[in-house]
């Protein structure tokens, strides 16, 4: 299976987990969060970016996750309404939680925020199987312009 991620030129060289809180994750949990697709991931960018920090130099990391890795699932139907709210963090983190201190598998698929019926995988960089998952290619990307501009061109 591929995934994508979306990332500042200057970090495309690895697959690098921060630690910072998200939506699935409390802070210092080091996992890093990838899209089913391109255009997911770049929707996933723009909501978290501000309209200046969409013109620096991105990659695209085409990420493989070997078939025989195990990946576990947060269906909508196991989340309280509007969990996909931005202020709604505190349902869904317990969650990723739950799945990290577990670390039964090195990949967690959750519904977007974004595009509910679409997905984000979550990799557990911390799992032994995460070295397993591998970078593949890294494209060249930038935002369209007109996403988050002042004016429509």
């Amino acid at each position: 299976m591929l995934v994508y991620r979306i990332c500042l030129a200057k970090y495309a060289d690895d697959l690098f987990a921060s630690g910072y809180r998200a939506r699935w994750n409390f802070k210092d949990q080091f996992v890093i969060y990838t899209a089913a697709t391109r255009a997911l991931a770049c929707l996933e960018n723009v909501v978290h970016r501000s309209g200046e920090g969409l013109t620096d130099q991105f990659r695209v990391l085409v990420i493989e996750v070997p078939d025989d890795v195990l990946i576990e699932e947060i269906s909508p139907n196991q989340l309280p309404a509007d969990w996909e709210r931005a202020s709604r963090y505190a349902v869904c983190q317990p969650l990723g939680d739950a799945w990290y201190r577990r670390r039964s598998s090195a990949v967690l698929r959750v519904p977007s925020s974004i595009v509910p019926q679409e997905f984000n995988y979550i990799l557990h960089s911390r799992h032994p199987d995460f070295k397993r998952i591998r970078i593949v290619s890294r494209e060249e990307f930038r935002f369209d312009s007109r996403i988050k501009a002042d004016e429509v061109a």
